[in-house]
């Protein structure tokens, strides 16, 4: 029995670690849906997913019989307002020289004061169509045409594009795109009911995916008030740093949260555990020098190497383990 090596079960502090699986999404906090403010169909696409923006830069471009109507009222009411401003300066003059009477001065001021409200009706029915500067449609030439676009409402990456060239969009239903900074992402995770008691808002994570070898390390931010009905666990929000943007929505991910530790726990190494043709879990305890009996054993956490026995081992207790499948090949044969 040279070849087996036995090691004894111990009791102490074992660091409590679960593993949770989960997936990317997009950090909600950072995300912004873009809808376009006015109606008609899509004349151009400007920016394709992938591209960095700036907010106030130019997303697509749509041709609107609504725009073209709110423009061309806005000019008709800046020309009136003009007019009736300089009207209403020649009526004071006219009044002070005692041309004409103050109720013809008043009438002026009445026409100025109603033209104004008009223009400024009509601006802002360009600015609740995107327009932010209603003024430079006079001073823009460019700006004289039904396409107008559409802006984009904050700075970040377009993640997604849902419209295309040619399609009829409808004034603030129509999502255009969105728009998200993905240095930072989230990481959505279900935990299991036997797990809540050790998973707290603010616990440090490791997390994991098949496509890199690194870790990325977040933190829990929130966790759900309710269960799923349907999956019976509770999902909890981690935030984590994206280098390289190298996490992308929806791909799947363990996670590993560091829960506290479990105070005196019997732990033996991993290869001492060993399981029968029915999955149940044994280890071989030494009885003799040379002699080993199997035995039943539950088990708990696994971390670094060594699993905790729950039930079916005492501390102090010498077993099996590197070269334990020996003795279990042997007595197969035996059988």
């Amino acid at each position: 029995m040279a070849h087996i090596e036995v090691a004894a079960a111990q009791k102490g502090p074992l660091p409590r670690t679960l593993r949770l699986s989960g997936a990317v999404a997009y950090d909600a906090f950072q995300t912004t849906p873009v809808f376009a403010a006015i109606g008609g169909p899509v004349h151009e696409i400007l920016v394709a997913p992938g591209q960095v923006v700036h907010a106030g830069q130019p997303l697509l471009t749509v041709t609107s019989p609504d725009y073209s109507a709110a423009r061309s009222a806005y000019i008709k009411a800046r020309d009136s307002y003009l007019l009736a401003d300089k009207l209403y300066t020649r009526a004071q003059d006219l009044y002070t020289h005692g041309a004409i009477a103050e109720a013809d001065l008043q009438q002026a001021e009445s026409n100025r004061t109603q033209s104004h409200a008009d223009m400024e009706s009509s601006a802002d029915a360009l600015r609740a169509l995107g327009i932010k500067d209603p003024e430079a449609l006079i001073q823009n030439s460019s700006l004289s045409t039904a396409e107008t676009p559409v802006p984009a409402p904050v700075a970040g990456e377009v993640v997604e594009r849902l419209v295309g060239p040619g399609q009829l969009l409808q004034g603030g239903v129509t999502q255009c795109f969105t728009i998200s900074n993905t240095n930072t992402v989230w990481v959505l995770v279900n935990v299991y009911q036997s797990d809540l008691p050790y998973v707290k808002a603010g616990n440090t994570v490791d997390i994991n995916t098949e496509s890199y070898p690194e870790l990325f390390h977040g933190k829990i931010s929130y966790i759900s008030p309710s269960l799923d009905p349907n999956t019976r666990t509770l999902q909890a929000r981690i935030v984590t740093e994206n280098p390289g943007k190298k996490l992308k929505r929806d791909m799947y991910v363990t996670v590993t949260v560091n829960a506290g530790s479990i105070p005196d726990a019997i732990t033996v190494p991993d290869a001492a555990v060993l399981r029968d043709t029915e999955n149940q879990p044994f280890v071989y305890v030494q009885t003799n020098q040379d002699q080993f009996a199997r035995r039943l054993v539950s088990l708990g956490m696994s971390n670094k190497g060594r699993t905790q026995i729950t039930s079916g081992l005492k501390d102090g207790e010498r077993v099996a383990a590197n070269g334990s499948l020996f003795l279990q090949f042997k007595n197969s044969l035996q059988h």
